[in-house]
């Protein structure tokens, strides 16, 4: 009978998941309700959700933000907004991530200047903001400025970030609602990466250059799983393979963690079907 090795390491446990409810609504002060029953239930992280009006930089007075406020997420015009949605919510403690894209650089400051206020170093601040405006523009529409101007919002948040937030994900490129708008897996494969490229392309120039390969490495992607099963699970396959293969050759990654494909998935809403509560299978 073996007997076990004296001198075999113990394994390592992994790191217990993060647990985050996409979640905002009608206003600030009931967002900060739920945020806070949810944290007192088990929940270990936020996800934020903004509405219409303030994903395309309206305030909910605006005639245009007419009947949209409060509707698809929670409404946050100004620091006293963004102040009541974390009220009692200890921000250095947080992992918090913000689904925004063409108002990311102004709500981000917000975040900061309320965990500014609440006494946090912001460097110890984690957590992930969408930041992909590019998509606006071939999927949801929810874009404000021109893409080149929104492509250097994008890197300057980036950048900002290298300096002052070393633990927040800077951008998620977001090839989801790709699919959603009608573009075949391999389609939305090789705009998300066509994306993802551009974004480092200007980005290398902002950065030092011995901070870029971890700039690389906080990339991470939103993608879609759709109904088509062997094409999506060859997407995937291609997804990581084809990442590894240009941060390695085009940007000269040698650390494999920062080549790591790091994505979240979602199943499409493409092939759900209409409720028919007369057919109960």
């Amino acid at each position: 009978m073996s007997q076990p090795q004296k001198d075999a390491v113990p394994k390592s446990a992994d790191r217990p998941w993060l647990f985050r409810t996409y979640a905002g609504h009608s206003t600030a002060h009931a967002s900060n309700a739920l945020y806070r029953s949810n944290l007192a239930k088990g929940q270990t992280g936020l996800s934020v959700a903004f509405d219409l009006p303030t994903q395309t930089g309206y305030d909910s007075d605006h005639k245009l933000a007419r009947g949209e406020v409060g509707k698809v997420g929670v409404p946050v015009a100004h620091l006293g907004d963004m102040r009541a949605l974390f009220d009692a919510i200890p921000l250095d403690q947080m992992n918090t991530s913000m689904t925004i894209n063409a108002t990311a650089p102004w709500l981000l400051a917000l975040y900061v200047a309320v965990a500014e206020e609440q006494g946090a170093d912001i460097s110890k601040l984690q957590g992930t903001v969408q930041n992909d405006i590019i998509k606006e523009y071939l999927s949801r529409g929810t874009y404000v400025c021109p893409p080149r101007p929104s492509l250097r919002m994008i890197t300057d948040v980036a950048a900002w970030t290298q300096t002052n937030l070393p633990k927040w994900n800077p951008m998620n490129v977001c090839s989801y609602h790709l699919q959603e708008a009608g573009a075949t897996p391999e389609q939305e494969l090789a705009f998300a990466l066509a994306t993802a490229q551009a974004v480092l392309d200007d980005l290398k120039g902002k950065v030092p250059e011995d901070a870029f390969p971890a700039m690389v490495g906080r990339i991470s992607f939103f993608v879609n799983a759709g109904i088509r099963f062997v094409t999506e699970l060859c997407k995937m396959r291609a997804f990581t393979e084809l990442w590894d293969e240009i941060c390695r050759e085009r940007y000269g990654v040698t650390d494999e963690k920062f080549r790591r494909f790091r994505y979240g998935v979602q199943v499409n809403s493409l092939g759900l079907t209409e409720q028919q509560p007369e057919n109960n299978v």
